[in-house]
């Protein structure tokens, strides 16, 4: 575990988690957690995210953007990611503005049917009012999953929530539908109607919920199984009334992609599954993962600094599914910059996964 490598050269974000996330509790200075901490509040990263947020606690304008859409009218990331990235630059859940955007998740936990809630999907709705409940539902699940990272595990609202969604995906899981998700209408293959299959969010939740693992043995025994499987290989869209819709967050199966080399095709996405996995118990039943994580190990140098081949700029996520996790260095101007958060991510995942470290 390079400790020497990372206090050198990683920001203050990356710092902080690696004395609060990683390093033994013996071995941290609780001075230097609270100048961390005062650092990262003026990181430039969290500064410019905070300018951003709107006084009724939303970014963007929207919920669920992921990237700029003319669709859906999206200008900018939406209010869950850039939620969760201050989380995973260490802003405490206490802060102000992840305090601001709680209510807001309340409400939307609370199925409050106000159509100003329905936020990017607003003006679709009146056109299509069965994207309504259909747009709901999803921010429902984001939001939740956005308050167990926060560590809101034991309020009432969030443990409910979890346990409605645990029984829906739980259902579709013991179903015929799991096993044939997908059916042909037209000339399109769609989601089947009636299939509720977990999503990015939803398996967030569940693994940032170690109690409802403890609680649901057998339910996320299933959903292990069913998102390490492999998934379909036909292209198919959501119908949510007369609309088809292209799924980002739902998931049949393993989305994790490798080239024949077991390279990641999308790394940033790679490492934030990887964690998923890992607080899920699920890393070692997963033969995708275990491959990329053993190629991605093969670029590290023998104190566990990571060298990726080639590497002019931070890897690229084509997808931007994990863009609130990576990077969390802001300057890509040299070389150790680059390297950073793919070494900080792996020296996580092993902390996570309970292995004994040697720091160096």
């Amino acid at each position: 575990m390079p400790v020497t490598w990372l206090r050198s050269h990683a920001p203050p974000p990356i710092l902080l988690r690696l004395l609060t996330d990683i390093l033994p509790a013996d071995a941290v200075d609780d001075e230097e957690v609270a100048t961390l901490r005062d650092e990262v509040s003026r990181y430039k990263g969290v500064t410019q995210i905070g300018k951003k947020q709107r006084n009724t606690g939303v970014w963007g304008s929207n919920i669920l953007g992921l990237k700029p859409s003319k669709i859906l009218g999206i200008k900018d990331i939406g209010t869950i990611s850039q939620y969760r990235r201050l989380l995973e630059l260490g802003v405490p859940p206490t802060a102000p503005a992840l305090q601001l955007a709680n209510r807001l998740f309340f409400r939307l936990l609370s199925r409050d049917d106000d159509p100003k809630l329905l936020f990017e999907y607003q003006k679709a709705a009146k056109a299509n009012p069965t994207i309504a409940p259909w747009a709901r539902g999803e921010m429902h699940e984001a939001a939740t999953a956005a308050l167990t990272q926060a560590g809101q595990v034991e309020d009432p609202r969030v443990r409910g929530a979890a346990q409605r969604l645990a029984n829906s995906i739980s259902d579709f899981l013991r179903s015929e539908l799991a096993g044939k998700p997908i059916i042909k209408k037209g000339a399109k293959y769609i989601l089947h109607p009636d299939a509720h299959p977990p999503s990015l969010y939803s398996v967030a939740l569940f693994a940032y919920m170690p109690s409802l693992q403890r609680e649901r043995a057998g339910f996320i025994e299933r959903l292990q199984q069913f998102i390490t499987q492999p998934p379909p290989k036909k292209t198919f869209v959501i119908m949510v009334g007369n609309k088809g819709l292209k799924p980002t967050t739902q998931i049949l199966g393993d989305p994790l992609q490798n080239d024949s080399a077991g390279r990641p095709k999308d790394l940033p996405f790679a490492l934030h599954w990887m964690e998923l996995l890992t607080r899920l118990d699920a890393l070692e039943t997963t033969p995708s993962a275990k491959r990329a994580l053993a190629r991605i190990l093969k670029d590290c140098d023998k104190d566990g600094v990571w060298n990726g081949k080639g590497l002019r700029t931070f890897p690229k996520s084509p997808s931007g599914l994990a863009g609130f996790a990576f990077p969390l260095e802001i300057s890509d101007k040299t070389p150790a910059s680059r390297r950073v958060d793919v070494t900080f991510r792996l020296a996580h995942l092993a902390k996570l996964a309970g292995l004994e470290l040697e720091f160096v």
